[in-house]
Protein backbone atom coordinates (compact mmCIF):
# COMPACT_ATOMS: atom_id res chain seq x y z
CA UNK A 1 0.00 0.00 0.00
CA UNK A 2 1.28 3.34 -0.70
CA UNK A 3 0.24 7.04 -0.14
CA UNK A 4 -0.88 6.69 -4.02
CA UNK A 5 -3.37 4.17 -2.42
CA UNK A 6 -5.69 6.58 -0.88
CA UNK A 7 -3.24 8.34 1.54
CA UNK A 8 -2.40 11.50 -0.03
CA UNK A 9 -4.43 13.56 2.29
CA UNK A 10 -2.50 12.64 5.03
CA UNK A 11 0.95 13.60 3.25
CA UNK A 12 -0.93 16.82 2.42
CA UNK A 13 -2.10 17.13 6.32
CA UNK A 14 1.62 15.99 7.48
CA UNK A 15 2.62 18.73 5.27
CA UNK A 16 0.49 21.51 6.28
CA UNK A 17 1.84 20.90 9.91
CA UNK A 18 5.38 20.91 8.76
CA UNK A 19 4.99 24.30 7.06
CA UNK A 20 2.94 25.58 10.35
CA UNK A 21 5.97 24.10 12.79
CA UNK A 22 2.88 21.73 14.13
CA UNK A 23 4.91 18.19 12.68
CA UNK A 24 5.92 15.56 15.78
CA UNK A 25 8.26 12.95 15.20
CA UNK A 26 9.25 10.79 17.82
CA UNK A 27 12.88 11.11 18.64
CA UNK A 28 15.19 8.13 19.38
CA UNK A 29 17.60 7.40 22.58
CA UNK A 30 20.57 6.78 22.54
CA UNK A 31 21.25 3.38 24.64
CA UNK A 32 23.21 4.20 27.64
CA UNK A 33 24.59 2.63 30.69
CA UNK A 34 22.29 3.11 33.27
CA UNK A 35 23.73 0.41 35.65
CA UNK A 36 24.49 2.55 38.50
CA UNK A 37 21.12 2.90 38.84
CA UNK A 38 21.06 -0.14 40.93
CA UNK A 39 22.34 0.61 44.50
CA UNK A 40 25.74 -0.06 45.77
CA UNK A 41 26.55 -3.50 46.53
CA UNK A 42 22.65 -4.64 45.47
CA UNK A 43 22.99 -7.20 42.61
CA UNK A 44 21.26 -7.12 39.61
CA UNK A 45 18.38 -9.94 39.68
CA UNK A 46 20.00 -11.08 36.77
CA UNK A 47 23.10 -12.53 38.99
CA UNK A 48 21.08 -13.83 41.59
CA UNK A 49 19.32 -15.91 38.97
CA UNK A 50 22.40 -17.25 37.21
CA UNK A 51 23.60 -18.39 40.80
CA UNK A 52 20.70 -19.78 41.55
CA UNK A 53 21.18 -24.08 40.75
CA UNK A 54 17.80 -24.64 39.98
CA UNK A 55 16.70 -21.27 37.82
CA UNK A 56 15.56 -23.15 34.65
CA UNK A 57 12.97 -22.08 32.38
CA UNK A 58 10.87 -25.64 33.17
CA UNK A 59 7.13 -24.17 31.53
CA UNK A 60 5.34 -27.25 32.40
CA UNK A 61 6.51 -26.13 36.40
CA UNK A 62 5.46 -22.56 36.05
CA UNK A 63 1.85 -23.31 37.28
CA UNK A 64 1.25 -19.71 39.18
CA UNK A 65 -1.32 -18.99 35.84
CA UNK A 66 -3.48 -21.61 35.68
CA UNK A 67 -4.87 -20.81 39.87
CA UNK A 68 -6.38 -17.76 41.26
CA UNK A 69 -6.86 -16.98 44.89
CA UNK A 70 -10.23 -15.26 45.67
CA UNK A 71 -11.05 -14.42 49.31
CA UNK A 72 -9.33 -17.86 50.18
CA UNK A 73 -10.29 -20.09 48.01
CA UNK A 74 -8.18 -21.17 44.81
CA UNK A 75 -9.58 -21.16 41.64
CA UNK A 76 -8.59 -22.69 38.31
CA UNK A 77 -8.48 -20.23 35.95
CA UNK A 78 -10.88 -20.30 33.00
CA UNK A 79 -11.50 -16.72 32.56
CA UNK A 80 -8.24 -14.78 31.56
CA UNK A 81 -6.94 -13.68 27.93
CA UNK A 82 -3.44 -15.73 28.93
CA UNK A 83 -3.85 -17.54 26.11
CA UNK A 84 -0.21 -18.93 25.57
CA UNK A 85 0.66 -19.09 29.29
CA UNK A 86 3.63 -16.44 29.33
CA UNK A 87 2.14 -14.12 31.60
CA UNK A 88 3.96 -15.99 34.27
CA UNK A 89 7.24 -17.46 31.67
CA UNK A 90 10.45 -16.23 34.18
CA UNK A 91 12.15 -15.11 30.72
CA UNK A 92 9.64 -12.03 30.51
CA UNK A 93 10.10 -11.41 34.44
CA UNK A 94 13.62 -10.94 33.78
CA UNK A 95 13.72 -9.10 31.04
CA UNK A 96 11.34 -6.45 32.86
CA UNK A 97 13.51 -7.07 35.81
CA UNK A 98 17.04 -5.97 33.73
CA UNK A 99 15.02 -3.21 32.07
CA UNK A 100 14.06 -1.40 35.23
CA UNK A 101 17.84 -1.88 36.57
CA UNK A 102 19.40 -0.08 33.66
CA UNK A 103 16.31 2.69 33.19
CA UNK A 104 14.41 2.53 35.99
CA UNK A 105 10.61 2.09 36.87
CA UNK A 106 8.85 4.59 34.04
CA UNK A 107 9.23 6.60 31.12
CA UNK A 108 7.94 10.01 33.66
CA UNK A 109 6.86 11.60 30.23
CA UNK A 110 4.80 11.23 27.07
CA UNK A 111 7.06 9.45 23.98
CA UNK A 112 6.74 12.93 22.33
CA UNK A 113 8.34 15.08 25.27
CA UNK A 114 11.10 12.43 26.38
CA UNK A 115 9.94 9.34 27.00
CA UNK A 116 10.62 7.40 23.61
CA UNK A 117 13.72 5.27 25.67
CA UNK A 118 15.02 3.01 23.03
CA UNK A 119 13.72 0.21 23.67
CA UNK A 120 10.20 1.33 22.20
CA UNK A 121 11.94 2.57 18.46
CA UNK A 122 13.51 -1.73 18.87
CA UNK A 123 10.52 -2.57 19.45
CA UNK A 124 8.54 -0.70 16.49
CA UNK A 125 11.01 -2.28 14.32
CA UNK A 126 10.50 -6.05 15.81
CA UNK A 127 6.84 -5.45 14.85
CA UNK A 128 7.09 -4.01 11.70
CA UNK A 129 9.35 -6.84 10.54
CA UNK A 130 7.35 -9.70 12.14
CA UNK A 131 4.09 -8.22 10.56
CA UNK A 132 5.47 -7.69 7.38
CA UNK A 133 4.50 -4.21 7.28
CA UNK A 134 6.24 -0.99 6.74
CA UNK A 135 6.14 0.78 10.69
CA UNK A 136 4.42 0.44 14.02
CA UNK A 137 3.51 2.33 16.71
CA UNK A 138 3.51 1.31 20.41
CA UNK A 139 0.15 2.34 22.55
CA UNK A 140 -0.54 2.34 26.47
CA UNK A 141 -3.36 -0.20 25.66
CA UNK A 142 -5.67 -2.06 23.19
CA UNK A 143 -8.39 0.83 24.12
CA UNK A 144 -6.20 3.99 23.74
CA UNK A 145 -5.10 1.97 20.85
CA UNK A 146 -8.79 2.21 19.01
CA UNK A 147 -9.83 5.50 20.57
CA UNK A 148 -6.11 7.54 19.41
CA UNK A 149 -6.67 5.45 15.49
CA UNK A 150 -10.21 5.68 14.99
CA UNK A 151 -10.34 9.31 15.96
CA UNK A 152 -7.36 10.38 13.88
CA UNK A 153 -8.13 8.68 10.91
CA UNK A 154 -12.42 10.12 10.39
CA UNK A 155 -14.19 12.95 12.17
CA UNK A 156 -17.06 14.94 11.09
CA UNK A 157 -18.75 14.32 7.53
CA UNK A 158 -16.70 11.17 7.78
CA UNK A 159 -18.52 7.36 8.50
CA UNK A 160 -17.28 4.24 10.21
CA UNK A 161 -19.17 0.87 9.34
CA UNK A 162 -18.27 -1.26 12.73
CA UNK A 163 -19.66 -5.26 13.27
CA UNK A 164 -22.33 -4.96 16.07
CA UNK A 165 -20.32 -6.81 18.28
CA UNK A 166 -17.31 -5.04 18.22
CA UNK A 167 -15.11 -4.11 21.25
CA UNK A 168 -15.97 -1.35 23.24
CA UNK A 169 -13.02 0.63 22.81
CA UNK A 170 -14.14 0.48 19.07
CA UNK A 171 -17.50 1.74 19.62
CA UNK A 172 -15.90 4.19 21.99
CA UNK A 173 -13.45 5.69 19.52
CA UNK A 174 -16.11 6.34 16.83
CA UNK A 175 -17.87 8.00 19.22
CA UNK A 176 -15.01 10.21 20.00
CA UNK A 177 -14.14 10.86 16.77
CA UNK A 178 -17.77 12.09 15.65
CA UNK A 179 -18.37 10.59 12.34
CA UNK A 180 -21.37 9.21 11.70
CA UNK A 181 -21.66 5.35 12.87
CA UNK A 182 -23.55 2.41 11.03
CA UNK A 183 -23.34 -1.14 12.72
CA UNK A 184 -23.87 -4.07 10.72
CA UNK A 185 -25.35 -7.30 11.60
CA UNK A 186 -22.49 -9.32 13.19
CA UNK A 187 -20.48 -11.09 10.22
CA UNK A 188 -23.25 -10.14 7.93
CA UNK A 189 -21.32 -8.90 4.80
CA UNK A 190 -24.15 -8.33 2.67
CA UNK A 191 -25.84 -6.04 4.96
CA UNK A 192 -22.32 -3.98 5.33
CA UNK A 193 -22.43 -3.95 1.26
CA UNK A 194 -25.72 -2.08 1.24
CA UNK A 195 -24.45 0.26 4.24
CA UNK A 196 -21.68 1.05 1.94
CA UNK A 197 -23.50 1.78 -1.39
CA UNK A 198 -25.84 3.76 0.45
CA UNK A 199 -23.23 6.33 2.08
CA UNK A 200 -20.83 5.72 -0.76
CA UNK A 201 -20.41 9.15 -2.12
CA UNK A 202 -21.91 11.14 0.79
CA UNK A 203 -18.95 10.89 3.04
CA UNK A 204 -15.39 12.04 2.82
CA UNK A 205 -13.73 9.00 4.25
CA UNK A 206 -15.19 5.68 4.99
CA UNK A 207 -13.59 3.34 7.40
CA UNK A 208 -14.49 -0.53 7.89
CA UNK A 209 -13.47 -1.56 11.74
CA UNK A 210 -14.07 -5.21 12.44
CA UNK A 211 -12.47 -7.98 15.48
CA UNK A 212 -10.69 -10.32 13.78
CA UNK A 213 -11.70 -12.75 16.18
CA UNK A 214 -14.66 -11.80 18.33
CA UNK A 215 -13.38 -11.72 22.47
CA UNK A 216 -17.13 -12.75 23.75
CA UNK A 217 -18.05 -15.17 21.06
CA UNK A 218 -14.92 -16.41 20.04
CA UNK A 219 -15.37 -16.32 16.03
CA UNK A 220 -13.80 -14.91 13.80
CA UNK A 221 -14.81 -11.70 10.95
CA UNK A 222 -14.72 -12.79 7.38
CA UNK A 223 -11.23 -11.10 6.36
CA UNK A 224 -11.24 -11.59 2.69
CA UNK A 225 -15.21 -10.38 2.32
CA UNK A 226 -14.05 -7.32 4.32
CA UNK A 227 -10.72 -6.73 2.14
CA UNK A 228 -13.03 -7.07 -1.10
CA UNK A 229 -15.67 -4.31 0.33
CA UNK A 230 -12.94 -2.37 0.93
CA UNK A 231 -11.27 -2.42 -2.12
CA UNK A 232 -14.58 -2.05 -4.32
CA UNK A 233 -15.99 0.93 -1.90
CA UNK A 234 -12.39 2.61 -1.70
CA UNK A 235 -12.58 2.59 1.88
CA UNK A 236 -10.11 2.40 4.95
CA UNK A 237 -10.13 -0.98 6.81
CA UNK A 238 -8.65 -1.52 10.45
CA UNK A 239 -8.71 -4.80 12.01
CA UNK A 240 -8.25 -5.08 15.87
CA UNK A 241 -6.30 -8.49 16.09
CA UNK A 242 -6.17 -8.33 20.10
CA UNK A 243 -7.53 -11.73 20.13
CA UNK A 244 -5.50 -13.45 17.39
CA UNK A 245 -2.28 -11.90 17.99
CA UNK A 246 0.10 -14.65 18.80
CA UNK A 247 -2.70 -17.08 18.52
CA UNK A 248 -2.89 -17.11 14.64
CA UNK A 249 -0.77 -17.38 11.64
CA UNK A 250 2.72 -19.87 11.58
CA UNK A 251 5.06 -17.07 13.32
CA UNK A 252 1.75 -15.88 15.28
CA UNK A 253 1.19 -12.88 13.41
CA UNK A 254 -2.12 -12.79 13.64
CA UNK A 255 -5.49 -13.71 11.16
CA UNK A 256 -4.73 -11.20 8.56
CA UNK A 257 -1.20 -12.76 8.32
CA UNK A 258 -2.88 -16.57 8.14
CA UNK A 259 -4.71 -15.51 5.44
CA UNK A 260 -2.28 -13.78 3.40
CA UNK A 261 -4.24 -10.43 3.76
CA UNK A 262 -1.83 -8.31 5.94
CA UNK A 263 -0.85 -6.33 3.25
CA UNK A 264 -4.61 -5.04 2.21
CA UNK A 265 -5.54 -4.00 5.34
CA UNK A 266 -4.78 -0.42 6.01
CA UNK A 267 -4.44 -0.66 10.13
CA UNK A 268 -3.88 -3.70 12.07
CA UNK A 269 -4.16 -3.51 16.03
CA UNK A 270 -2.90 -5.90 18.25
CA UNK A 271 -2.23 -5.73 22.14
CA UNK A 272 0.43 -7.32 24.55
CA UNK A 273 -1.98 -8.08 27.19
CA UNK A 274 -3.21 -11.61 26.35
CA UNK A 275 -1.76 -13.67 24.02
CA UNK A 276 1.40 -11.68 24.31
CA UNK A 277 1.05 -12.34 28.78
CA UNK A 278 1.97 -8.39 28.98
CA UNK A 279 0.42 -5.25 28.86
CA UNK A 280 0.34 -2.50 26.07
CA UNK A 281 -0.63 -2.32 22.32
CA UNK A 282 0.41 -1.71 18.83
CA UNK A 283 -0.84 -0.76 15.10
CA UNK A 284 0.60 -1.21 12.08
CA UNK A 285 0.50 0.04 8.56
CA UNK A 286 2.09 1.97 6.22
CA UNK A 287 4.66 4.15 7.35
CA UNK A 288 3.14 7.63 5.89
CA UNK A 289 0.10 6.46 7.91
CA UNK A 290 2.36 5.37 11.19
CA UNK A 291 3.89 9.25 10.66
CA UNK A 292 -0.02 10.71 10.16
CA UNK A 293 -0.94 8.99 13.76
CA UNK A 294 2.08 10.54 14.99
CA UNK A 295 1.04 13.88 14.54
CA UNK A 296 -2.78 12.79 15.26
CA UNK A 297 -3.08 10.27 17.87
CA UNK A 298 -4.34 12.04 21.15
CA UNK A 299 -3.49 9.19 23.45
CA UNK A 300 -1.00 8.69 22.22
CA UNK A 301 0.30 12.31 22.19
CA UNK A 302 -0.97 13.12 25.68
CA UNK A 303 -0.13 9.62 27.60
CA UNK A 304 3.12 8.72 29.38
CA UNK A 305 5.07 6.62 27.69
CA UNK A 306 4.93 2.72 28.81
CA UNK A 307 7.94 1.85 31.56
CA UNK A 308 10.85 0.75 29.95
CA UNK A 309 10.83 -2.70 31.99
CA UNK A 310 7.05 -3.49 30.61
CA UNK A 311 8.56 -2.89 26.73
CA UNK A 312 11.65 -5.47 27.39
CA UNK A 313 8.71 -7.92 28.64
CA UNK A 314 7.15 -7.53 25.78
CA UNK A 315 10.15 -8.39 23.12
CA UNK A 316 11.33 -11.07 25.50
CA UNK A 317 7.60 -12.13 24.59
CA UNK A 318 7.48 -11.31 20.56
CA UNK A 319 10.87 -13.21 20.34
CA UNK A 320 8.78 -16.51 22.09
CA UNK A 321 5.77 -15.87 20.52
CA UNK A 322 7.35 -16.52 17.00
CA UNK A 323 9.57 -19.51 18.46
CA UNK A 324 7.47 -21.84 20.07
CA UNK A 325 4.78 -22.85 17.73
CA UNK A 326 4.06 -25.42 20.20
CA UNK A 327 2.05 -23.22 22.37
CA UNK A 328 -0.29 -22.27 19.21
CA UNK A 329 -0.16 -26.25 18.09
CA UNK A 330 -1.52 -27.37 21.52
CA UNK A 331 -4.40 -24.22 22.57
CA UNK A 332 -5.72 -25.11 18.76
CA UNK A 333 -6.02 -28.37 20.03
CA UNK A 334 -7.03 -28.00 23.24
CA UNK A 335 -9.39 -25.60 22.30
CA UNK A 336 -11.35 -28.00 19.65
CA UNK A 337 -11.57 -31.01 22.11
CA UNK A 338 -12.72 -28.80 25.15
CA UNK A 339 -15.54 -27.39 22.42
CA UNK A 340 -15.89 -31.04 21.58
CA UNK A 341 -16.86 -32.23 24.83
CA UNK A 342 -19.08 -29.52 26.04
CA UNK A 343 -21.21 -29.86 22.79
CA UNK A 344 -21.40 -33.89 23.71
CA UNK A 345 -22.06 -33.11 27.29
CA UNK A 346 -25.40 -31.36 25.62
CA UNK A 347 -24.04 -27.98 26.27
CA UNK A 348 -25.49 -24.64 24.04
CA UNK A 349 -21.73 -23.68 22.85
CA UNK A 350 -21.14 -20.73 20.16
CA UNK A 351 -19.11 -21.67 16.96
CA UNK A 352 -15.62 -20.54 17.04
CA UNK A 353 -12.26 -21.85 16.18
CA UNK A 354 -9.96 -19.81 19.08
CA UNK A 355 -9.29 -20.72 22.82
CA UNK A 356 -12.99 -18.93 23.80
CA UNK A 357 -15.17 -21.10 24.11
CA UNK A 358 -18.82 -19.11 25.36
CA UNK A 359 -21.01 -21.67 26.91
CA UNK A 360 -24.77 -19.40 26.27
CA UNK A 361 -26.70 -19.48 29.28
CA UNK A 362 -29.35 -17.00 28.01
CA UNK A 363 -30.75 -15.18 31.81
CA UNK A 364 -28.66 -13.02 33.93
CA UNK A 365 -29.76 -14.82 37.17
CA UNK A 366 -28.84 -18.38 35.65
CA UNK A 367 -25.17 -17.25 33.90
CA UNK A 368 -24.49 -16.12 37.58
CA UNK A 369 -25.79 -18.79 39.64
CA UNK A 370 -24.04 -21.47 37.22
CA UNK A 371 -20.87 -19.25 37.70
CA UNK A 372 -21.13 -19.66 41.45
CA UNK A 373 -21.72 -23.29 41.37
CA UNK A 374 -18.44 -23.44 39.71
CA UNK A 375 -16.62 -21.21 42.08
CA UNK A 376 -17.90 -23.36 44.40
CA UNK A 377 -16.72 -26.28 42.77
CA UNK A 378 -12.87 -24.60 42.38
CA UNK A 379 -13.34 -23.33 38.73
CA UNK A 380 -13.10 -19.53 37.93
CA UNK A 381 -15.10 -18.96 35.25
CA UNK A 382 -16.89 -15.72 34.52
CA UNK A 383 -20.88 -15.09 33.94
CA UNK A 384 -20.61 -12.25 30.67
CA UNK A 385 -24.11 -10.30 30.87
CA UNK A 386 -25.39 -7.28 28.96
CA UNK A 387 -24.18 -4.55 28.21
CA UNK A 388 -20.96 -6.70 27.24
CA UNK A 389 -23.37 -9.16 25.46
CA UNK A 390 -26.43 -8.89 24.29
CA UNK A 391 -29.74 -8.67 25.87
CA UNK A 392 -30.79 -12.32 26.64
CA UNK A 393 -27.62 -14.00 25.69
CA UNK A 394 -25.60 -13.81 29.18
CA UNK A 395 -22.91 -16.65 28.52
CA UNK A 396 -20.03 -18.54 30.45
CA UNK A 397 -17.28 -17.55 29.18
CA UNK A 398 -14.43 -20.22 29.37
CA UNK A 399 -11.29 -19.41 27.82
CA UNK A 400 -8.10 -21.59 27.54
CA UNK A 401 -4.30 -21.08 28.08
CA UNK A 402 -1.86 -23.33 26.39
CA UNK A 403 0.00 -24.27 29.55
CA UNK A 404 -3.84 -26.04 30.48
CA UNK A 405 -3.03 -29.39 30.68
CA UNK A 406 -5.53 -31.97 29.46
CA UNK A 407 -5.93 -34.28 32.03
CA UNK A 408 -6.79 -30.68 34.36
CA UNK A 409 -9.61 -29.68 32.19
CA UNK A 410 -11.07 -33.78 31.70
CA UNK A 411 -11.74 -32.80 35.46
CA UNK A 412 -13.13 -29.38 34.73
CA UNK A 413 -15.63 -30.74 32.28
CA UNK A 414 -16.64 -33.34 34.88
CA UNK A 415 -17.22 -30.39 37.35
CA UNK A 416 -19.13 -28.71 34.24
CA UNK A 417 -21.19 -31.49 33.57
CA UNK A 418 -22.52 -31.99 37.12
CA UNK A 419 -23.31 -28.32 37.58
CA UNK A 420 -25.12 -28.34 34.02
CA UNK A 421 -27.00 -31.09 34.89
CA UNK A 422 -27.59 -29.96 38.83
CA UNK A 423 -29.25 -26.91 36.71
CA UNK A 424 -31.32 -28.95 34.31
CA UNK A 425 -33.33 -30.37 37.41
CA UNK A 426 -33.85 -27.82 39.72
CA UNK A 427 -35.68 -26.01 36.30
CA UNK A 428 -37.52 -29.16 34.67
Amino acid sequence: MTADSGYSWMEAELTKRKESFLYRELQKHDKIDCSPLAPSGMPCLSDEFDQREDFVFDLAENDADKWLSIRGEKLFNLSSNNYLGLSGDLRLVQAAADAAMRLGAGATASRLVSGNHVCYSELEEELARWKGREAALVFANGYMANLGVISALVGRGDAVFSDRLNHASIVDGIILSRADHYRYRHNDMDHLESLLKKHSGSKRRMLIVADAVFSMDGDSAPLRELVELRDRYHALLLVDEAHSGGVRGERGEGLCHEYGLHGRVDVIMGTFSKAFGVYGAYVCADEVLIRYLVNTARPLIYSTGLPPMVVASVQASLQIVQEEGWRRERLRRLGRWFRDQLRQAGLSVMEGDSPIVPWLIGSNDRALRISRALAERGISAVAIRPPTVPEGEARIRFSLMATHAKTELAGVLEQIREVAYAEQEAYR
